[in-house]
């Protein structure tokens, strides 16, 4: 099987994943693939620092806004439309450049991922009856029974991850710790993956994200959150729990000054941000690095197409 390449983009929020993105793709014929799993919902695009058409330069992007932000997107869901894109891309002879701060998105998009099927809805509704009228411990002393491995390394009160084993367990009658024994299945067997990732230091991803949070409320953070909070949506979708919303939501709320909650929301995203950074340093292998910001860089442009 001939191999084709994707380029994959990769680093912390603020670091300049989306204009370098785009400026790969203007270079290379190419078409962007979110990677972001905050940037597939559509109703937060400040927040989550969607591009917008002016910072899409004319460059095809895909992948952002595609689920309701009543859904939990699940990584599965993901890949199968990152595979579908990108064989797009291809049939189109253009160059997938995949770009996202999500490193388990693009983890499992470049090994793999444990062929693990999805529940059932009627499955789903069962377990989440019984969490509702039972407890949580009560669901994990349930999958003790039926999974010790998985359940010894969930807290008792783990609650998505207690769901989720025992969803597994009644959809197959396999237990969740069998599945991830199991080989990896990948999505993209004829890919040929050429990674770049951004790792700054951390004092300019710092001031980066601070100056950032303050241009996404000068451009309507606070109105998004107002219409998202409108929408009455459970406090435990990824949706609600972008960066911002529930530091917002506790102002509108009553529950802080606003000053108090953009400081916070502040201090959780240079926070992610350094959690990021740690996973992409440590767990990402990679062809090309770039150790500040992106704030363009003919030398990086260049370095990514010698290796297409």
């Amino acid at each position: 099987m001939a191999l084709r390449k994707v380029v994959i983009i990769a680093g912390p929020t603020a670091s300049g994943k989306s204009q370098l993105a785009v400026d790969v793709a203007r270079a290379c014929r190419g078409v962007v693939v979110n990677a972001d799993s905050m940037q597939v919902y559509p109703d937060t695009p400040v927040l989550s620092a969607i591009p917008s058409a002016a910072e899409r330069g004319g460059i095809e992007h895909c992948l952002y806004g595609v689920f309701p932000s009543s859904k939990n997107g699940t990584v599965v869901e993901w890949l199968m439309l990152a595979a579908g894109e990108i064989r797009r891309i291809w049939s189109e002879d253009k160059l997938p450049v995949v770009c996202g701060g999500t490193g388990l998105y693009i983890d499992n998009l470049i090994n793999g991922t444990t062929p693990i099927p999805e529940a059932e809805p009627e499955i789903r509704h069962k377990v989440a009856e019984a969490a509702a009228a039972e407890g949580i411990p009560a669901l994990h002393a349930r999958l003790l029974t039926v999974d010790a491995v998985t359940a010894d390394r969930l807290s008792p009160n783990d609650s998505t991850r207690v769901k989720r084993a025992l969803e597994v367990f009644y959809q197959t009658g396999v237990p969740l710790s069998v599945w991830y024994r199991r080989p990896m299945v990948q999505k993209l067997p004829e890919a040929e993956f050429v990674t770049l990732k951004i790792l700054p230091p951390m004092t300019e991803l710092d001031e980066r994200c601070a100056r950032r949070f303050d241009k996404m409320m000068a451009a309507g953070a606070l109105d998004e959150v107002r219409r998202l909070k409108a929408m009455n949506l459970p406090a435990s979708l990824p949706a609600m729990k972008a960066l911002g919303v529930p530091e917002l939501l506790d102002f509108l709320n009553g529950n802080r000054s606003l000053e108090e909650a953009v400081g916070l929301a502040k201090l959780h995203t240079r926070q992610y941000a350094k959690r990021q950074r740690t996973w992409f340093k440590n767990k990402l292998a990679t062809d090309v690095v770039l150790n500040v910001c992106y704030q363009g860089a003919e030398n990086i442009i260049f370095d990514v197409k010698k290796r297409l």
